[in-house]
């Protein structure tokens, strides 16, 4: 089992950048494929991007490709989503999680951590 702890989320202006980071427990994270996802107010959950054990694999929700960028130290067990030209409507929870299968097109999360909130403001 994984534990996850996720922060870097707060309060941006609208084509402002935040970098988030989420922090494993354990010893076996490299061998994780690693996930975002994020809940806006009153909607569902959705997937934003995944990233294989090694990193050598990235998959993206079309709403962020080429703004989001998801990335993994597995020397520090972190898994980093960096996401720039943030628009209002990616205001929301945004939640790491983990999982064995390496299918990332299918990426569910087995394991997830509390959440941090972003806030872009118009």
């Amino acid at each position: 089992q994984v534990q996850l702890v996720e922060s870097g989320g707060g309060l941006v202006q609208a084509g402002g950048s935040l970098r988030l980071s989420c922090t494993a427990s354990g010893r076996t994270f490299s061998s994780y494929a690693m996930g975002w996802f994020r809940q806006a107010p009153g909607k569902e959950r959705e997937f934003v991007a995944a990233i294989s054990w090694s990193g050598g694999i990235t998959y993206y929700a079309a709403s962020v490709k080429g703004r989001f960028t998801i990335s993994r130290d597995n020397a520090k067990n972190t898994v980093y989503l960096q996401m720039n030209s943030l628009k209002p409507e990616d205001t929301a929870v945004y939640y790491c999680a983990a999982q064995d299968s390496q299918l990332l097109v299918t990426f569910r999360g087995k394991y997830w951590g509390k959440g941090t909130l972003v806030t872009v403001s118009s």
